[in-house]
């Protein structure tokens, strides 16, 4: 028999993905056959969450789990790095598990303790997008990939935010059990199976925890013209900065780059439109700068992963 281990680290952590986890393997092993001993497993013999509300007692302390095949890293309330702090043993022992050939997967911003062991060094990896732009600060290494629900490199999963966590616990059940088993569990638990991106649910709020001043009065040009087509030629030139200049500077400090943060403002603006008027797509269209039907079709397809008629037909009510 495999062996699941479920962290249960120290601090305020979300309980909901700990909880989740164990119900879906544990109703896995129920349907087939049991594949994982399943053992939630920490520092401490007791983790409170939300002020003292619940409490989780860890099966074992993580030293008495000498090699386990899969660790599961639940999600981090939004203090990082006090989180990362307060749990060192549990990330060494996550790195010892790795090299004796164990897969870690990491639930929303559960992919900071990973990144803080150095296993997403040059790796793909996934978190909330609320919580992606203070991961790519510090760390720089890691190939952030916000729009994707999951990633699958190298014995490393990592997923999107919030309850999307279930969508990864039936990867993986399918992984281990097969299709007929993640279809069960899907069924069981009413989850959607195969979904393959959180593009729609991001709120872009722009990257501005840079210091390059040039480059957020840049950033703040680009949201108060939603309706204008901003040429970067243009932008580099009223900044008094070559062209190629302006684009590493920009990119550097926001990731992207000038055209791709002004599609994405004015995407960004689109969707607000959707979910609260009943504007047509043209009429929004034309409101965010576009008079090409097709290529606003086009960018916002690539940016929320859905059209600008199931956008709207999804989020507002009334369009509905």
């Amino acid at each position: 028999m495999k062996h699941l281990t479920i962290l249960v680290p120290d601090g305020e952590n979300n309980l909901s993905s700990i909880v989740g986890a164990y119900k879906i393997f544990s109703r896995a092993n129920a349907y087939r056959k049991e594949i994982f001993k399943i053992e939630l497993a920490g520092i401490s013999q007791s983790v409170g969450f939300y002020g003292g509300l619940f409490t989780a007692k860890p099966h074992k302390h993580i030293s008495e789990i000498k090699r386990t095949n899969l660790v599961i890293i639940p999600s981090l309330n939004h203090n990082y790095e006090k989180s990362a702090a307060l749990n060192n043993e549990v990330i060494d022992w996550i790195n010892n598990q790795y090299r004796q050939g164990a897969e870690i997967a990491s639930i929303c911003t559960g992919a900071y303790l990973l990144a803080a062991a150095g296993l997403l060094d040059g790796r793909s990896c996934s978190t909330h997008w609320s919580a992606a732009d203070e991961l790519k600060q510090r760390y720089p290494k890691v190939n952030l990939k916000t729009d994707q629900l999951i990633t699958d490199e190298q014995g490393i999963y990592t997923n999107g935010g919030a309850y999307s966590f279930l969508n990864l616990i039936l990867y993986l059940v399918e992984k281990y059990y097969g299709r007929e088993t993640a279809i069960f569990c899907a069924k069981v638990f009413q989850i959607e199976i195969d979904r393959q991106s959180q593009s729609s649910f991001i709120v872009f709020r722009g990257q501005k925890t840079h210091n390059d001043e040039i480059v957020k009065k840049a950033q703040e040009y680009i949201e108060s013209k939603v309706d204008e087509r901003i040429s970067t030629e243009h932008l580099a030139a009223s900044f008094a900065i070559g062209r190629r200049n302006f684009d590493r500077r920009f990119i550097k400090a926001t990731g992207n780059t000038p055209t791709e943060y002004a599609q994405r403002v004015k995407i960004e603006a689109a969707k607000k439109a959707f979910e609260t008027s009943r504007k047509t797509i043209n009429e929004v269209m034309y409101e965010v700068g576009y008079a090409d039907q097709k290529a606003f079709r086009e960018v916002f397809r690539k940016i929320t992963g859905m059209s600008p008629l199931e956008y709207r037909n999804r989020y507002n009510k009334d369009a509905a």
